[in-house]
């Protein structure tokens, strides 16, 4: 059993019967002494994140948690298909609102992790970043600012996202999953 204060980054426990993940941790102070911990925590059967705080009397069950190695297919009526690395013939489904916001930096044939729970696969994740070709990125324009600008830019999976003016068209980009937001040129 977890006792509220175990409850620190990247922890996996069982709340109401549903896996989460916690994803930030801060014990309060207050009033006659009560310490709370204040958490923003994932679940990884939806992969919607909210704030909750526990205090000292909460007890949790650990999560066991396995992952394993699939590919991503391809989307088909708002349903992600992917199969098992070694066996491609085995198949399943996610469905979009149960992947999450990280399904929009998903390409076809890319490996991820699938998370499974209780003998079946809950949900799948992606690394932290990604590389990603640039399918269309307006000219720069030249602005009389001193500081560096940004525009939008669309990614190989349709994704838009703000980059710097010296990104364009056919360079390959890193991307954080968990923000959206870009990180470095590679190309």
């Amino acid at each position: 059993m977890l006792s509220y204060f175990d409850l620190r980054k990247g922890v996996k426990f069982i709340l109401d019967g549903q896996p989460y993940e916690v994803l930030e941790f801060q014990q309060i102070g207050k009033a006659q002494d009560v310490v709370v911990a204040r958490t923003k925590i994932r679940n990884l059967m939806t992969g919607k994140v909210f704030e909750r705080n526990f205090h000292q009397d909460d007890t949790f069950e650990e999560a066991e948690i396995s992952k394993t190695e699939v590919k991503f297919l391809y989307t088909y009526r708002a349903k992600y298909v992917f199969c098992y690395l070694g066996n491609p013939s085995k198949r399943f489904e996610l469905k979009a609102e149960e992947f999450g916001e990280q399904r929009k930096f998903l390409k076809p044939n890319q490996v991820v992790e699938a998370i499974i729970f209780k003998d079946e696969i809950i949900n799948v994740s992606l690394p932290i970043k990604v590389h990603l070709k640039v399918v269309e990125a307006p000219p720069a324009l030249r602005t009389g600012r001193a500081e560096a600008g940004t525009k939008q830019i669309t990614l190989e999976t349709g994704t838009k996202i703000a980059a710097p003016m010296f990104i364009k068209e056919g360079n390959i980009i890193e991307v954080n999953t968990e923000t959206g937001e870009y990180v470095r040129r590679i190309e």
